[in-house]
């Protein structure tokens, strides 16, 4: 483990405790207070009283946001501060948590370490101002994501249902047929590596988010929690399911070791040596821009199916906004959530290349019909709206998620590079996380 990763894991660590011991010891008159019910009227005369929030995200397109919120708020100010990508952030908000100081009165937080904050009561429960009202707004796997019991904790700001984008230009001259399932995936990654050995199916060197997807869209639900009670078990018939397939891919070396988001990874893509990516609905926007020279090459295919004839989807990425229970200007920062992620501002995103949780830009003529020049003119949002319709609702995130997520490649990773299995890989991972749990007071089975 990297010192940085060290540093980000103790500075969790630290939050995680207090979080927890601030929430054994019960909460104060002025806590109480902060969790009333609040109307629309109420917010109305907030956004007249006017102020400044503070919002932490590095999602670029809420800088246009902002500034329509602030013209059509014109005594509020929107001070948007980049404090870092994902484990950044993370540990910048955990360390002004810890010192109580510098709070933020919203924070971009991702789908997968929003439970750690929910569980402590670091970020507010939304349904006071009636967020919990708005749960048909989104499709299953986001909305899962921010609720815990009648809690709402954010309100999701994008998705990443998957889907498999694969260079239609190599699979045309290798005579390769675009895979329905998994074992139909891992026999035309044969094909392609035996008709060119510098080709290869996909890059893979290990990576959690990635492998935790495929473990959803198999079935698979390694992680059940309920409170500060923990369960986590990768032996489940979905685990087994991925872990035989891709040790295949693996023993027989047909995924190029490369890591993502590399120069030799867009490099890759670029000449069709990596041919397809299993990825979420995010990912056209870095085709263009990293990409270029494949344009018209690549199209975009719905995700291969663990079993025929079935139509799982699964998430890959995505992020929510919080309002940490820190923070001030309740009443303002929620309507600039709402407002940003539920209101006119998610029109705005998705101009600015967003992907939409809300189901009904997913399902609208104007989104799915919308086509793509980099994919031959192909209406890829038809696939990505359908994958985000077939996502499981019962995907669970362990609260120590993003701690869980730094010890991969220590674990899971060694598959990659050794003779470790898979399946070996997960159960030190397993292992090792319920180690950390049960040492940060949670019950932890498996």
């Amino acid at each position: 483990m990297s010192l940085r990763t060290r540093r980000m894991v103790r500075g969790l660590a630290l939050f995680s405790a207090l979080a927890l011991g601030a929430t054994a010891c019960g909460g104060s008159d002025d806590d109480a207070s902060d969790r009333k019910e609040v109307s629309a009227a109420d917010i109305d005369a907030a956004l007249d009283k006017g102020g400044t929030v503070t919002v932490w995200a590095w999602e670029p397109t809420l800088k246009q946001v902002a500034a329509d919120f602030e013209k059509a708020h014109p005594k509020v100010e929107i001070d948007l501060v980049n404090a870092g990508t994902n484990s950044e952030q993370y540990k910048a908000l955990d360390n002004a948590v810890s010192a109580k100081k510098g709070v933020p009165d919203v924070a971009q937080i991702e789908y997968y370490a929003l439970g750690q904050y929910s569980l402590t009561k670091g970020v507010s429960d939304l349904s006071r101002f009636g967020a919990d009202k708005l749960s048909d707004q989104y499709s299953p796997g986001p909305w899962n994501a921010v609720t815990d019991g009648d809690g709402v904790y954010a309100l999701p700001m994008d998705s990443g249902p998957m889907a498999l984008f694969y260079n239609k230009k190599v699979f045309d001259k290798y005579g390769i047929e675009v895979p329905a399932t998994w074992d139909e995936y891992v026999e035309a990654a044969r094909k392609l590596h035996k008709a060119d050995p510098k080709a290869y199916i996909t890059n893979d060197i290990g990576e959690a988010g990635a492998t935790t997807s495929l473990l959803w869209q198999a079935g698979s639900r390694p992680y059940q929690v309920d409170g500060t009670k923990v369960k986590i078990d990768f032996t489940d018939k979905g685990a087994k399911e991925y872990t035989d397939t891709w040790q295949k891919l693996l023993d027989e070396k047909l995924v190029a070791p490369i890591n993502s988001w590399t120069d030799e990874w867009y490099q890759g893509l670029g000449d069709g040596t990596i041919a397809t990516l299993s990825t979420g609905a995010w990912m056209p926007a870095n085709f263009v821009s990293g990409v270029k020279n494949a344009s018209g090459d690549w199209r975009v295919a719905p995700l291969p199916q663990w079993n025929a004839g079935e139509e799982a989807g699964a998430e890959n990425g995505g992020s929510a906004l919080a309002l940490p229970e820190l923070g001030r200007n309740k009443e303002l920062a929620y309507a600039f959530v709402e407002y940003a992620n539920s209101g006119e501002g998610v029109k705005t995103r998705l101009e600015g290349g967003a992907f939409p949780a809300t189901t009904e830009d997913l399902n609208s003529s104007e989104f799915q019909n919308t086509e793509f020049p980099y994919f031959g003119g192909q209406k890829a949002n038809e696939i990505f709206a359908d994958s985000a319709a077939h996502v499981a609702d019962d995907w669970s995130y362990l609260p120590y998620q993003v701690y869980a997520n730094s010890i991969f490649n220590d674990t899971v990773g060694k598959a990659y590079v050794s003779g470790t299995r898979l399946t070996e890989g997960l159960k030190a991972w397993q292992d090792a996380s319920v180690k950390y749990g049960e040492e940060q007071g949670f019950t932890v089975e498996q």
